[in-house]
């Protein structure tokens, strides 16, 4: 049969290697590429490929951006300039802003503390949030995810901030425990920005 084919299983094998693509769907995914248009496939992979050359992080934030210039939201003069939130991933980055209450700036962190799995503060970018803090800054906003290793990332930033100059809080209580930005609603977030607490 077809799936048998060696080429066939090694487009399997690198399907497989994406993530959030369910596996019941690889097979599905591999056949749609099979049966389209030559060449909406080459552009598919040429925009993917431009895309990896193109964007990379912002060189403040860590948000995505082009070019190594800083981002959309760090050059946003209409945003609050004194106000900073902090995120672990891209994603939530993205669900924070889906929900259009916050106005202000942004800091992913590219992750949370996890010392079983090897990642301490040198492998996220908490040295570059803490060097942006240079007077401007009136606010810090935690928005780590309510997991273990979320507040433990958060409670080891706090630790390393001058608290006199700065305003610390994170997001309200109404965020479940143990539950992901990402997946929340955009009224849920954003009834948690509104009611965030002092850190």
């Amino acid at each position: 049969m077809f799936w048998q084919l060696p080429v066939f299983q090694q487009l399997i094998r690198q399907l497989q290697r994406v993530p959030y693509l369910a596996s019941k769907n690889v097979y599905k995914v591999a056949i749609y590429f099979l049966t389209s248009d030559k060449a909406a496939v080459e552009q598919l992979c040429s925009t993917i490929l431009d895309a990896k050359k193109k964007l990379s992080p912002c060189p403040r934030c860590y948000n995505w951006a082009e070019d190594g210039a800083l981002c959309s939201i760090c050059t946003n003069q209409r945003r609050d300039q004194h106000t900073i939130c902090v995120v672990e991933t891209w994603y939530d980055l993205f669900a924070l802003e889906n929900a259009g209450e916050y106005a202000g700036l942004y800091h992913v962190l590219g992750g949370a503390l996890c010392p079983l799995e090897g990642v301490g503060p040198d492998q996220l970018s908490i040295s570059a949030l803490l060097s942006r803090l240079d007077g401007s800054i009136t606010e810090i906003i935690f928005a780590t995810n309510p997991t273990p290793e979320g507040e433990a990332t958060a409670s080891y930033i706090w630790s390393k901030i001058d608290k006199k100059s700065i305003r610390l809080s994170k997001l309200a209580s109404g965020v479940p425990t143990g539950s992901s930005l990402e997946y929340m609603d955009r009224v849920t977030i954003g009834k948690a920005l509104v009611g965030r607490q002092p850190f």
